[in-house]
Formats: C-alpha cells, sequence, structure tokens
C-alpha cells in the first residue's frame, strides 16, 4: 500500500511530466490508493531526495497494463529503462500472460522508445468527457448498487461474454473490487431481471465510468443508452465533470457515448510486450 507522501510525490511528478509533454498520462489514481500490500506493483526512482522517475503496474488478472514516466530533467540517463526493466520482470513472476506498455499518443519520445523495444503497437484508447445534453431517464431501467451473490455472478459473465476476460481472470478483479467497497457497482435491471452492470469510481472531484456492459441477447433495444444515461444524470446532479474510456476499435460503443453526449479529448496507444 502507498502512503500518502508516495501518492503525492506521483502527483506532482505527473503534473510536471504532464504540463512539458501536453499530454495526460493513465496512472490510474484510484488503483494507485489502493493498493495492495501483498504485491510489488510500483517503482520509484529518487536522486537528491526528489522522485524523478515512477512506474506502475496494474494487474487486471492474466494481464498488466505498465505507465511510467521520468522528470525532463532526467531523461536519456537510463532511469525509465531500468524502472520498466523491473515492472516486467514482477509482472512475469506474478504469472502475467499479457504485457501492455501504455503512453499518450502525443508523445513521441514515447514512440520512439517502443521502436527500441520487442513490442507492437496493440490498440488505441479514447479517453471521453460528457458535455452537457438532455438525456431522457427511462423509469423503466432499474440502476442499483450489486449486492447479492447472484449479482457478483452477473458481473462475472459480463465480463466474459462482453469483453472476452477469461473466467478466472473476471473472478479475480471483480472479487477484489467487490472486496474493496472503494467503487459504486451498479446492476442494470429490466423488468425485474439483470441486463448488465457499470461502476462509477469518484476521486479527485471527477467521476469515471468503467466496465459498462449489457448482455448480448439484450443489446440494440436502447437498454445500455438508457441506462447509461440515467448515471450519467445521477452523477451530474452532483456536480461532477464525468469521464470514460472506450477502445478505438469498438465502434459499436463509441457510436453509444457519442449519442449521450460524450466527446474524446485524449487517447492513449497501448503496446503489447513480446516475451
Amino acid at each position: 500500500m502507498l502512503t500518502e507522501k508516495q501518492l503525492q510525490e506521483i502527483k506532482s511528478l505527473q503534473e510536471i511530466c504532464e504540463k512539458d509533454g501536453g499530454f495526460q498520462l493513465k496512472l490510474n489514481d484510484d488503483m494507485l490508493a489502493n493498493r495492495s500490500e501483498n504485491r510489488m506493483e510500483d517503482f520509484f526512482h529518487y536522486q537528491d531526495g526528489q522522485l524523478v522517475g515512477f512506474l506502475g503496474c496494474y494487474g487486471f488478472g492474466s494481464k498488466v497494463e505498465i505507465c511510467g514516466m521520468v522528470h525532463p530533467d532526467y531523461r536519456r540517463k537510463g532511469i525509465f529503462t531500468g524502472l520498466l526493466e523491473k515492472g516486467i520482470e514482477e509482472a512475469k513472476k506474478q504469472g502475467a500472460e499479457v504485457i501492455l506498455l501504455n503512453a499518450p499518443t502525443g508523445s513521441q519520445s514515447a514512440k520512439e522508445f517502443f521502436k527500441n523495444m520487442p513490442c507492437e503497437f496493440h490498440v488505441a484508447e479514447y479517453q471521453m468527457q460528457w458535455q452537457q445534453k438532455e438525456l431522457i431517464v427511462d423509469p423503466a431501467i432499474i440502476v442499483r448498487p450489486a449486492v447479492s451473490q447472484e449479482d457478483f455472478e452477473a458481473k462475472i459473465q459480463l465480463e466474459v461474454l462482453c469483453f472476452g476476460i477469461k473466467e478466472e481472470d473476471a473472478r479475480e478483479v471483480e472479487g477484489m473490487l467487490w472486496d474493496s467497497r472503494t467503487d459504486a457497482m451498479l446492476i442494470i435491471e429490466v423488468d425485474g431481471k439483470i441486463a448488465g452492470k457499470i461502476r462509477v469510481a469518484e476521486s479527485n472531484g471527477e467521476a469515471w465510468i468503467f466496465g459498462f456492459a449489457v448482455f448480448p441477447e439484450l443489446q440494440g433495444k436502447g437498454i445500455g443508452r438508457k441506462a447509461l444515461s440515467k448515471v450519467v444524470m445521477m452523477e451530474h446532479e452532483k456536480g461532477l465533470p464525468i469521464f470514460l474510456e472506450v477502445e478505438a476499435k469498438n465502434a459499436h460503443a463509441l457510436g453509444l457515448y457519442e449519442s449521450c453526449g460524450f466527446k474524446s479529448y485524449h487517447s492513449q496507444d497501448y503496446y503489447k510486450y513480446q516475451f
């Protein structure tokens, strides 16, 4: 578990790097704030007592995503290479089957770095923010907290059916979220039956939507759009800006989000590490 001092050091370094590069880094604040004590996932490099390099590993079952940064004044000194080597080695030790290296699309230095790495471009992901728009909220669509074992099992099946995640990975990740209860885990219900799920994380004055899915046989009926509209209005009434992420290749989801008022403002590239 990271200390408050470490979290603040990471945030300060992130602000410096983003201001210098003119882009945003995906360091998953919510995950950093809820680290397990039993896993080595974060790597630090200090110079004269100052944090100048950081790398975070984010596990999703057998898949690990890695993102890091180095202070502009300390680059080209091998700091990031050293941190990355440690992160990859630890991910292998923990049984990672897929390692994805993550960097802002606009970072030319990252693109040059990855050219010399045993990796290939995997996918681009858009960050989207909701722009105020009138939405229709259908009372027939119920969005409620996930509370029962039936809800938990439905969440597992949705991960498998909608995202292609292995069941054992889904159980591990969803189990951690279920136990921590730091995010709002919601069930979408229609006619008394579970139709889908959605998760909302509120932190740093923002609301982020994750894991939004509707059972395949119920897709195309407007359930997803109406459920998303209801969640957006819930967060908007709290006065929070609302964000989500979607893979660029997922045209259906991208179209759904745009129809609800979300607009892309940034993107991240993922490179699959070959090992």
